[in-house]
């Protein structure tokens, strides 16, 4: 099984997936997903996370942006805008009926799990698409600048540019594991957390009551791969985020390896961090070293397949 959110997550999420479609055991996949970045926008339920995975699966996603469709338009948006709304948030005509789907099934008693699993058949995905709850859970950013701000209100409107001071995940007590995603983590073969923000993607989903002590708990390897290369984010704010919620003077994959010591065992540091290999397996790591960045799909089933060798897997 995967944890991911965004698109860096949902690139690693692929590669596993293509590579195990090769061997038929596409099925044997489980993607968790970050969903406390998910918000209500015109009146529909949005799940970009879950989105970037599913597009992404499926092979609709912008190949350019990583998210949203490939080739979509935003006629509806203009229109908005024509009317004088602020559209601050990008919505694909095609995007935007996945949006009217989720939030027709919601309101009429559906959980989120149930309409993403009726969405993924649909589109044809053979793997599992787990949202890491069916409650409402929403990352709250505060920041130095603006104060507490909704995490799409940071991430997109304010483009990520403020100095984070804390998180919390409003919501997330009251929320639940879920069936599926507690039997995807009964007895897995591997756990892999993709390079997604460590912050802002995984955090969240680690905050799901049962969810970090079942995978605590788990027999098999935790592997991380670092979202993290040469002092840099591969996509997004991780490396700013290190710096203000981590106490990081500089990111690093050494950083990231530090943020989950004591709770996985096996990371991935590409080749520009090897110099780093050392410190990190002093943490108590099995390292591998290898080229992590995801240019294509032949660079990602690569990828997976090298992760997938290294726990004896492949």
């Amino acid at each position: 099984m995967a944890l991911a959110g965004g698109v860096g997550g949902a690139k690693l999420a692929l590669g596993l997936y293509r590579y195990l479609q090769t061997k038929n055991r596409a099925k044997e996949l489980a993607v968790v997903v970050n969903t406390g970045d998910d918000m209500e926008y015109l009146g529909l339920k949005i799940s970009p996370d879950l989105d970037t995975v599913m597009y992404t699966l499926s092979g609709l996603a912008n190949p350019t942006t990583g998210w949203g469709i490939q080739g979509d338009t935003a006629q509806a948006l203009q229109m908005l805008g024509n009317y004088g709304h602020n559209n601050w948030f990008w919505l694909g005509d095609k995007d935007i009926g996945t949006h009217l789907y989720r939030s027709q099934g919601l309101r009429e008693g559906k959980t989120l799990t149930q309409v993403t699993e009726e969405m993924r058949r649909a589109l044809g995905i053979e793997c599992e698409l787990l949202p890491m709850c069916n409650e409402p859970v929403q990352t709250i950013v505060e920041t130095e600048e603006a104060g507490k701000l909704a995490f799409q209100e940071y991430f997109v409107k304010r483009r990520a540019a403020d100095t984070v001071k804390s998180l919390t995940f409003e919501g997330v007590e009251q929320a639940e594991i879920t069936d599926e995603v507690c039997h995807a983590l009964t007895d897995p073969a591997l756990v892999v957390i993709c390079p997604s923000n460590p912050y802002l993607s995984i955090r969240p989903i680690l905050a799901v009551p049962q969810v970090r002590q079942l995978i605590s708990s788990v027999s098999c390897p935790i592997v991380v791969v670092s979202p993290i290369v040469g002092g840099n984010a591969l996509k997004g704010p991780a490396a700013s985020n290190m710096r203000s919620l981590g106490g990081e003077t500089e990111a690093s994959a050494l950083g990231v390896a530090r943020i989950y010591a004591g709770f996985a065992q096996r990371f991935i540091l590409d080749t520009v961090d090897a110099e780093q290999k050392g410190a990190i397996e002093e943490l108590a790591y099995k390292v591998l070293v290898t080229n992590t960045i995801m240019k294509d799909d032949e660079s990602k089933t690569r990828l997976a397949q090298e992760i997938l060798e290294g726990c004896g897997l492949a």
